[in-house]
């Protein structure tokens, strides 16, 4: 699959590196705007069962 993104980018080597960079970049960016606040009250991260019980003093 990044073969195949990387041979249908246009330029030489610099000019893809750039912009596979700002491609990664830009994927980076939509997922901590947009993806992970919708997702994250659907994860368990907040279910939390430790109690005071046992615990030493």
């Amino acid at each position: 699959m990044y073969g195949w993104i990387w041979r249908h980018l246009p330029g030489n080597a610099w000019v893809r590196a750039t912009i596979s960079l700002v491609l990664v970049l830009a994927a980076v960016f939509v997922l901590f705007q947009y993806v992970f606040p919708w997702a994250e009250p659907l994860l368990p991260f907040n279910d939390v069962t430790v109690d005071g019980a046992g615990a030493a003093r």
